[in-house]
């Protein structure tokens, strides 16, 4: 299974720019929708497109492999 950990994510890119990320803000800085949004943070195996991967981890300047994990089961 490939777990999304967009909370993490967020909770990193708040620490590193000094405020507080929401859903919302989010969704109107990428365009990504608020369910989808809030759909990837709160179901960790939501089947998110690699679209919405490029762009999350565009706007929080993360690499792939911290949004995703793969684990086994």
């Amino acid at each position: 299974m490939i777990e999304i950990k967009l909370k993490y994510v967020m909770s990193e890119y708040s620490k590193r720019v000094g405020n507080k990320l929401t859903y919302k803000v989010l969704a109107e800085e990428t365009g990504i929708a608020k369910a989808t949004i809030e759909s990837m943070g709160s179901r960790p195996d939501y089947n998110a497109t690699l679209d919405t991967i490029d762009k999350l981890c565009g706007y929080l300047g993360c690499r792939v492999e911290e949004l995703l994990e793969y684990r086994k089961g």
